[in-house]
């Protein structure tokens, strides 16, 4: 409250109405009454030359002339009596009220050297005026007497003390009516201040709530004026900060991405090197090796060198798919490979890598269980669900075990459908379930260098579902283990 506004305004606008009053009061205690007699003195004078040019050598005067005379004698309050040199009355006015004092007062400036008793403000050669104080009435008076242009006698006077009667009552008045205005005026700053002060306020309300990005906060106000405009002008400032704000946490969080994008490109590229190199180093070293043998002539048969010749083979078309599916791998991690969606029926793709793996489902013994054979189209792209496809079903023929059974199934679950390949063998390690995603993660280390496994088909299929933002995932079953992925749906699917 120390520094409130409203109490400044309100104690300022207080000081200046009651400031006015009060110096307007004291003005008028100082001032008024040397200004009012001032100006009775310019009547006096102002009456003179009324006078001079009125009242001539004539004996008599003329009686227009004397009614307007002494119609300015009474407006101003002015007793006056003039006097031709044989001491004859000549004109008067007031004179009934005061007879023996002005004829005392002429008698004196007459016959008399010490005529003037009082206090004398202006002498010419004509008329003095002076401010004089009546013992015998026992009132001040402005008094003028000298000659006029026709030689005639005259003496006026006006009261000072009806002045001074008059300049206290107005004072007396104006210092009422001052302090009902003073205090009327109190009430109006303070609801003038009120309504000011509340309008300021919730305008620092709101750049308050600004400063804290708060942008929910408007200010509402039908009035045109300054403060309304500002507060007009807030809520646009608002608004633009909002937005620049939004834009600039927008492009803040896109930018945290492509660092975090750039760091995950690096740490991959880092491993695939060290991966690559990993993988590739027992089948170079295989490959070496049988090649030093047929050129040191190790065996002469033929039948060795033929061994030796298919081992180089089979290892270099290992190494050769190895690297394949690397490159397939690295387009779909680092974004360069398109997902083309298209509508297609899954159980015709899901038919045609059956039909491609017929060869080593029969070297496996494998009993192989598809019953959907009513079309489901899906949302996808055909080409990435054949490797996924692919993947799943060499992985299940790779870890087939015990009844050697894979069955593949189709599942509508509203808008999505999921499919499912399971085979019948070992459990996945619990602990392994969630690496098996990862590149080049075997669980069974002897068993994938055994039928030339390398631990990128899984990857790959990760890979694809996570660019057509689809899930896909494993599960242990009691015989077997069975993975899944899902895809979109087309409405006008028949009933799977």
């Amino acid at each position: 409250m120390k520094y409130s506004l409203r109490i400044k305004i309100a104690i300022i606008l207080f000081i200046i109405v009651a400031g006015a009053i009060l110096g307007n009061w004291f003005i008028s205690m100082v001032f008024q009454e040397k200004y009012y007699t001032s100006m009775k003195e310019n009547d006096l004078i102002n009456f003179y030359n009324l006078m001079c040019q009125y009242i001539n050598e004539d004996t008599k005067i003329d009686e227009n002339a004397r009614m307007e005379m002494v119609s300015v004698c009474e407006e101003n309050s002015i007793t006056i009596l003039v006097v031709n040199s044989g001491l004859e009355v000549k004109f008067y006015s007031g004179y009934s009220i005061m007879n023996d004092s002005l004829i005392e007062r002429l008698k004196n400036i007459l016959f008399y050297e010490n005529t003037d008793s009082g206090e004398r403000i202006l002498s010419t050669k004509d008329y003095v005026l002076s401010r004089i104080y009546d013992k015998d009435s026992g009132h001040n008076y402005l008094e003028m007497y000298g000659n006029l242009r026709s030689g005639d006698i005259f003496v006026m006077r006006t009261s000072i003390d009806t002045i001074k009667a008059i300049l206290g009552v107005t004072n007396q008045f104006t210092a009422y009516v001052g302090g009902v205005v003073i205090a009327i005026s109190l009430i109006c700053v303070l609801m003038l201040s009120v309504g000011i002060t509340v309008r300021i306020e919730r305008l620092a309300y709101i750049s308050t709530e600004m400063s804290k990005l708060n942008f929910n906060i408007k200010y509402q106000d039908d009035g045109k004026d300054e403060i309304t405009m500002l507060g007009n002008n807030l809520n646009v400032l608002s608004e633009r900060l909002e937005t620049t704000i939004s834009e600039l946490k927008t492009a803040n969080n896109e930018l945290q991405k492509d660092i975090q994008k750039k760091e995950e490109i690096d740490e991959m590229r880092k491993e695939f090197l060290s991966n690559v190199s990993h993988e590739l180093k027992t089948p170079i070293a295989i490959i070496q090796g049988y090649a030093e043998g047929l050129k040191e002539s190790v065996n002469d048969d033929e039948k060795s060198r033929e061994f030796y010749c298919e081992v180089i083979i089979d290892e270099a078309a290992k190494m050769n798919k190895m690297v394949q599916k690397l490159l397939t791998l690295n387009n779909l991690e680092f974004g360069t490979n398109n997902v083309e969606m298209e509508r297609f029926d899954l159980i015709t793709v899901i038919d045609q890598v059956l039909n491609r793996a017929k060869v080593l489902i029969e070297e496996k013994n494998a009993k192989v269980i598809f019953n959907n054979k009513m079309q489901v189209f899906v949302w996808a792209d055909e080409f990435q669900i054949e490797e996924v496809i692919t993947n799943y079903i060499s992985n299940a023929l790779n870890h087939l075990d015990g009844e050697k059974i894979i069955k593949i199934d189709v599942e509508d679950k509203n808008s999505i459908v999921r499919c499912r390949v399971f085979n019948t063998g070992e459990h996945i390690p619990e602990t392994d379930i969630d690496k098996i995603w990862e590149k080049f993660y075997k669980v069974d280390k002897a068993r994938t260098r055994e039928y030339g496994g390398n631990g990128i088909g899984l990857s790959i299929v990760k890979a694809i579902m996570t660019a057509m933002n689809k899930e896909c995932g494993v599960i242990n079953k009691e015989n077997g283990v069975e993975f899944w992925f899902e895809v979109e749906k087309c409405v006008e699917n028949s009933n799977i």
